[in-house]
């Protein structure tokens, strides 16, 4: 049976799959590369939604650890450049650019940083755990202002991408494909966590964290998981970004990045996985077309956001797909 969501779906997935042929029969081979980067933010949103939009988290930090996956991928490929030593790992250890290690690590780093702020901040509830999780992501991002080995407030360059078998990373088409499908990866395994029994405890938390807890389900232990592998997901997109832009920097942890996180997701509809990809493009191809005719493009966004909670509450996913978007699809 054909339904509006399957469409919207369908369509979504046809655009993905097409998007660089129809650029490089456009003759504007530079689309992919816009296109890339809409797909690694709307990793990073989707991501955030799993806590956001299902579990009521509202985290004002969540770039924090897009920008420490960013920089596990940036210090591991200076070290491996410069052929020296990473001094806070014991050993004599110069990196690598292998992508196999270097990815799995950056989520690995970020889940670990998202499981010591989540511990904390989950204590909390309502506008202290914002504030709570504001703070953190602007002390990671003036600790590593304050580190000149890795560029300090100027960032670092990447000299080199990481390295996949059997693929060329420098090519925009090879290096589009992969990050697509690193999205409809954790995508599926995001729709799939959240219609488990994991998913619906959340969703239960959202509704009536007392009750939750009455019932018997260790609400903080959800919590705190969900944290953690929305941080690993913000960490594998901040892995990507770094090899999009071959350079890292502080500003990826700023409170202000996780702020725009914050509205693809709203701007796309909470508590959908298809929604925040929708958002994130939304929003970026705002910013790509619009500061081509005034640096001052976010005046148009502010009154475009407004009319988007006022008539389409459930973000524009909602507003494609009606009442089939509660379904957390």
């Amino acid at each position: 049976m054909i339904t509006r969501k399957n469409l919207v779906h369908g369509i979504g997935l046809l655009i993905m799959a097409v998007l660089p042929l129809a650029a490089e029969a456009a003759g504007e081979p530079f689309l992919t590369t816009v296109a890339s980067r809409v797909l690694i933010y709307a990793l990073v949103a989707v991501s955030l939604d799993l806590i956001l939009g299902f579990g009521a988290m509202v985290s004002f930090g969540h770039g924090a650890f897009f920008g420490i996956g960013a920089y596990v991928v940036g210090i591991l490929t200076h070290h491996s450049y410069e052929a020296t030593a990473i001094a806070f790992l014991p050993g004599d250890w110069t990196g690598t650019t292998a992508a196999l290690i270097q990815w799995p690590m950056a989520m690995l780093v970020a889940g670990v940083f998202a499981l010591i702020i989540g511990a904390m901040c989950l204590r909390t509830t309502g506008v202290y755990f914002i504030m709570i999780t504001l703070a953190f992501a602007q002390m990671l991002y003036f600790f590593m202002t304050s580190l000149p080995t890795y560029g300090g407030q100027d960032g670092l360059n990447l000299w080199e991408r990481s390295t996949l078998p059997f693929l060329d990373m420098y090519d925009d088409t090879q290096f589009y494909y992969v990050t697509c499908a690193l999205l409809v990866a954790f995508m599926a395994f995001a729709r799939r966590l959240v219609r488990s029994r994991f998913g619906m405890v959340l969703r239960g938390c959202k509704q009536n964290e007392t009750r939750m807890a009455a019932l018997g389900f260790p609400v903080y232990r959800y919590k705190l998981a969900a944290f953690v592998i929305a941080g690993m997901g913000a960490g594998l997109a901040g892995a990507l970004a770094a090899n999009h832009t071959e350079f890292v920097g502080p500003g990826l942890m700023h409170w202000t990045r996780s702020g725009e996180i914050m509205i693809m997701v709203i701007l796309g509809g909470m508590g959908t996985i298809f929604g925040p990809v929708l958002g994130a493009a939304t929003l970026l191809m705002m910013e790509e077309t619009l500061s081509g005719f005034t640096e001052h493009w976010m005046v148009f966004l502010g009154p475009f956001l407004v009319f988007v909670v006022l008539f389409a509450r459930r973000g524009l996913y909602g507003w494609l797909v009606g009442t089939e978007a509660d379904d957390g699809g």
